[in-house]
Order: C-alpha cells, then structure tokens, then sequence
C-alpha cells in the first residue's frame, strides 16, 4: 500500500529529505514526545515529514527493515512506509509497523509509555492484542549511524586541524611568512644605528682633525710672532745708536 501525503498537509508540514535529516528528525521527535530513541530503527530514510499542529508523521525509506530487539526478545517489521500521529508519550494510528507474536505478524496501531513514567512500554495490536516491555529495551545504544558519522568527520576535521593540515596549517603557514618578512624588515633597521654610529664616528675624526689643525695653525702663528718680536727689537735698538 502506498502512503499518498494530500498537498494541504505537507503545506503545513515540515519535510526534511535524506537519511542523515530524517534520522535526525526522527530522534529528536522520539525524545520530544518521550518515547525511547530506539522505536524506530529505519536506515536509508528518503523523506520525513511532520505536521507540529496535527502530530502527523511519515517516514519513507528504499526498502522495509525488519529488526529484532534482543532486549525485548521480539522481531519487528517496519514497511518501506511509516506513518503515525505522535503525541506526549504515545504513538498512535500508526501505519506499516508490524510486530512477530508466536508465529505469525501483527499489526501494531498504538505504542506508549505510562504518565507518570514506571518504566514500561505498551504495545497495542489491531485485534486487541497488547504487551507491555520495559521502556530501556527500545532505548538506541548510540547516536544514529549518519549522525555519528557526520560528528567523526567533524571531529576529524578538529583533529586534522589541530595536526596542523587544513586552513591552521595555511594560518600557520602564513604567520611563518610574515614573521620572516618582518624580520627581513627590520634587519636594515637594526643595521641603520650601527651604520649612524660609524657616521658620526667619522664625524667625529673629522672635528678632531680639523681642531688639530687649528691648533697647529695657532702655535705656528704663535711661533712666528715670538721671532718677529725679537727681530723688531733688536732693529729697533740698532736705530737709536
């Protein structure tokens, strides 16, 4: 039987498409409505849609899957269709869920749980056929497959980053660069006061050697001014005898 969705209700409804989305919604619908994360065990999900104002569900999947809870000692048969009207606590006309009693399938039409919670699950066949289970032989033992795929490629990117690959490792890469561009920088900059210092201690020479000069220039002056005076004297002296 074909599960045909009116175009009023996936107007209302919210549809995620594919399995990672569906498996996604899926859980999270579960724990929202208080049911164990285990309840529906689809794989390769093609479509999931919810109406929040109804609580009309459909799942559709490529192909049924036929699961075996070993907790609860019961096989269970989920059609390549899904649908159910989930409330607090309870799933209800629920289409494509069937459940192996003895040796025959029956078709489940309701699951819930008590309120307050006591730690049982009850499963209602069309027939008036019901069992109750504890509620933690239905919880997933982890995350479902896609999502824990999708957070070790995550965490796997952290790590690979972390290792230094990917964009950190381009950062770092580029820091390095820089920093030896900066370095390459400011090494004439470095340079640029010894080179000062050598300058001014030319400079330096050359004010001592023009002082030296000058001084050298005064004391000949003075040398000669001794031996003029002298000189001038003596003629002088010659002049009055």
């Amino acid at each position: 039987m074909t599960l045909t969705i009116p175009e009023d209700v996936r107007a209302k409804a919210e549809i995620y498409v594919g399995d990672a989305a569906g498996q996604e919604k899926t859980r999270l619908l579960l724990e929202e409505t208080g049911l164990p994360s285990g309840l529906l065990p689809l794989k390769d999900i093609v479509e999931c849609g919810y109406v929040e104002e109804t609580g009309f569900v459909w799942l559709k999947q490529r192909r049924k899957v036929d699961h075996y809870f070993a907790k609860a000692g019961r096989h269970v048969s989920y059609g390549a269709e899904v649908s159910a009207v989930a409330e607090k606590g309870r799933l209800k006309k629920i289409t494509g869920v069937k459940a192996k009693e003895m040796l025959i399938w029956v078709t489940l039409h309701e699951i819930c749980v008590d309120d307050p919670p006591q730690g049982k699950l009850h499963c209602k066949a069309i027939g008036g056929l019901s069992r109750t289970f504890p509620v933690e032989a239905f919880e997933a033992d982890g995350p479902p497959p896609v999502a824990a795929a999708a957070a070790a490629a995550r965490a796997g990117e952290v790590v690979a980053n972390g290792n230094g690959n990917g964009a950190a490792a381009k950062e770092v890469v580029a820091d390095k660069k820089e920093g030896a561009e900066e370095g390459k920088k400011e090494e004439p900059k470095k340079e640029a006061p010894a080179a000062a210092a050598g300058g001014e201690e030319k400079k330096e020479d050359k004010d001592e050697d023009s002082t030296a000069a000058a001084v050298d220039k005064v004391e000949e002056k003075l040398k000669e001014m001794s031996t003029e005076v002298p000189h001038k004297h003596a003629e002088a002296v010659a002049a009055k005898n």
